[in-house]
């Protein structure tokens, strides 16, 4: 089943109606067979020892070669995607694109991402929170009873940073259901590589309003090249490609992402996957036998979530040791809690030797 004309204008009646009329920016044309005197580029390459012989140019606005690998990869068309700066960019123009100023709202289950709470803030749109339930289980209940008019968003992070569960699938489809023609639901699957829980891409037919977040700087390892991909109803994504600033992947990020999406990429990226899960589980086990930890939360994404007994003496015992964790003691629904990434099986070690795990 695929989006009917009836579907895009569900959609479109959610947006912010001054986006739905914005002319975009109109980027300079790209014509691979002619020479550019048409954007004010400097006709040379930069001088270096190993030169990018395009670093002149603008990239592409939405560079087709990464669309294509990306839309191969998770499986959907490339008039589905958006590419951007890291699923932070997606979040910003989501926000900007759906929330009106002092006027709309959205959804956020805390604790969660940060990102969702800050873009809406910084667009004047209401945050309603949900908080998540027991064992940071989600709150279906408590979401779809939130759906007032003002709702254009919902967010859904799963697994859920920073505390690693996957929230659960009935719970998801049940808001997915409530939300239909009402809200567009965004379920952000920064970790979903490391969990055993299908993708929700594939039911992107079935539910028009579902938005999916995916990034390569988890699992593909590019953090630094800030490659995140918007995946939705191409009507969804039209509507981002107008506000989306201009050029915004730059050329060396695009190729790095390029390469890492190639067929010989995917054993080692795999590999990388499973050897994270395997090392997850280790420290996991290990670390229920610390005395300076209380509980480790079950995980499905590349790091833990530790209930101290003193989160800032795990952290002093961790910089010890040359390594850093993030501290979450202090926050809603967290008390003393700190989060750990998964790191190499040697990094992995320290940690245990810091936190006197024992044997």
């Amino acid at each position: 089943m695929s989006a009917t004309p009836a579907d895009d204008a569900e959609i479109l009646a959610l947006a912010r109606p001054d986006i739905v009329a914005l002319a975009p920016y109109e980027h300079a044309v790209f014509a691979p067979t002619l020479e550019r005197l048409h954007a004010n580029e400097l006709p040379w390459p930069p001088h270096s020892e190993t030169p990018d012989t395009a670093l002149h140019r603008y990239p592409e606005p939405q560079p087709a070669a990464l669309l294509a690998a990306l839309a191969s990869h998770y499986g959907v068309s490339t008039e589905q995607l958006l590419v951007g700066r890291g699923s932070d960019e997606g979040i910003d123009l989501l926000t900007r694109a759906f929330c009106r100023a002092g006027a709309d709202a959205v959804i956020i289950c805390p604790p969660t991402f940060g990102m969702y709470a800050v873009a809406a803030r910084i667009q004047g749109a209401a945050v309603v929170n949900v908080p998540l339930g027991k064992d940071y289980a989600l709150d279906d209940a408590g979401v779809i009873a939130a759906l007032d008019p003002r709702v254009k968003l919902v967010w859904l992070c799963s697994p859920n940073n920073p505390t690693g569960n996957s929230l659960d699938s009935a719970a998801i489809r049940r808001v997915l259901e409530a939300a239909r023609g009402r809200s567009l639901v965004v379920v952000d699957e920064a970790y979903s590589e490391f969990s055993a829980q299908a993708s929700w891409v594939g039911s992107l037919a079935e539910y028009p309003h579902l938005v999916i977040l995916r990034t390569l700087s988890k699992a593909q390892g590019l953090a630094g090249a800030r490659i995140g991909t918007v995946i939705a109803a191409p009507t969804v994504i039209r509507l981002l490609r107008k506000i989306i600033p201009p050029y915004a992947i730059a050329r060396p990020a695009s190729t790095a992402a390029e390469h890492a999406l190639q067929d010989n990429s995917r054993p080692i990226a795999l590999a990388r996957i499973a050897r994270i899960c395997s090392e997850r589980e280790r420290l996991r086990g290990a670390l229920t036998r610390s005395p300076w930890v209380k509980r480790v939360y079950p995980s499905e994404a590349n790091f833990l979530l530790l209930e101290t007994t003193n989160a800032r003496c795990v952290l002093d015992r961790l910089q010890a040791v040359a390594l850093l964790a993030r501290d979450f003691s202090g926050k809603p629904a967290l008390g003393e809690a700190v989060r750990l990434t998964v790191g190499t099986p040697e990094q992995n070690n320290r940690v245990m030797t810091a936190l006197e795990c024992g044997t």
